[in-house]
């Protein structure tokens, strides 16, 4: 009993470092209608400023603010460089030309930061405890709640502010919401910093929570962050949020406690599958 919570307890703070790629990744898409594959570059340059700051500062906060500050003008510099002038031709091409910015990053922090893994040894400023037996350490206990936080801000601000409704607006129709008065880039350029600093706190806790960071670590995030959006409804980042804890939990709990032999990273896709032919929507996305 007291191993199966602890891989719960794993499996949830697993799927809470999907769920901070993966919701990002929604964000772009509900906004701008692109698969953004190079989110995952985003998200792995992250976790390198991150060890970078922090090797010099000795201060994880800082280290996490410079990250997602440099990493949210990484995302809006791809959206304006990139993306937003291809977006008049059909939607593989912007895939496509995302594929390559992420192969792109991968390879620039091998030249720079060298192609060896590095740790990222530190203990989140957070209580640790015991609860009727089951040890939860203090960065579980710190993926937990800067998740939390991080949902609770994105929740408010896009149900509760201006911004939000304004995000909302440009995401079902551009070209209304500019004739209503709201600056349609501007809201483009927000969803991707903020999906983009999402990204960089993500790489930081997950170089933390396994103690590794290294330029491929972005490999299998890049297209299972896809499945899972694929899973929750495209755009939809309830949807995301709901499958990517799912995914976490299951992915513990089947492979690491009950033994199934599958391949890991094979469970997002095989819920993808079933999920498209049980209802193509997605989990908590809208027919159309």
């Amino acid at each position: 009993m007291y191993l199966f919570a602890e891989q719960l307890l794993n499996g949830l703070a697993t799927g809470a470092t999907y769920a901070l790629i993966s919701l990002g990744l929604a964000l772009v898409y509900g906004v701008l209608g692109v698969l953004h594959v190079a989110h995952a570059g985003v998200y792995m340059a992250g976790a390198y400023i991150g060890i970078g700051v922090y090797s010099v500062t000795g201060n994880i906060w800082l280290a996490i603010i410079v990250s997602m500050i440099v990493c949210g003008f990484i995302g809006v510099a791809i959206e304006r460089l990139v993306y937003f002038p291809l977006l008049k031709y059909p939607p593989y091409v912007p895939l496509i030309s995302s594929i390559a910015i992420f192969t792109g990053m991968e390879e620039l922090v091998r030249l720079v930061a060298g192609p060896s893994v590095q740790t990222f040894s530190l203990e989140l400023p957070f209580p640790s405890f015991d609860l009727g037996g089951i040890h939860v350490s203090s960065n579980l206990m710190g993926i937990y709640v800067i998740t939390a936080v991080v949902f609770f801000i994105l929740w408010f601000i896009t149900t509760k502010t201006e911004t939000g409704l304004a995000m909302r607006a440009a995401s079902q129709d551009m070209p209304i919401a500019g004739a209503m008065g709201i600056d349609s880039r501007f809201m483009v350029d927000f969803s991707f910093f903020v999906s983009s600093a999402v990204a960089a706190l993500a790489g930081i806790l997950v170089g933390i929570y396994y103690n590794t960071v290294s330029p491929d670590m972005g490999a299998i995030p890049a297209y299972k962050a896809l499945a899972l959006i694929v899973v929750g409804g495209l755009g939809s980042v309830p949807g995301a949020v709901v499958a990517s804890l799912s995914l976490g939990v299951a992915e513990t709990l089947l492979i690491g406690y009950a033994g199934i032999p599958l391949p890991r990273d094979a469970l997002a896709f095989i819920a993808m599958i079933v999920v498209l032919m049980w209802r193509p929507q997605g989990l908590l996305g809208k027919r159309g």
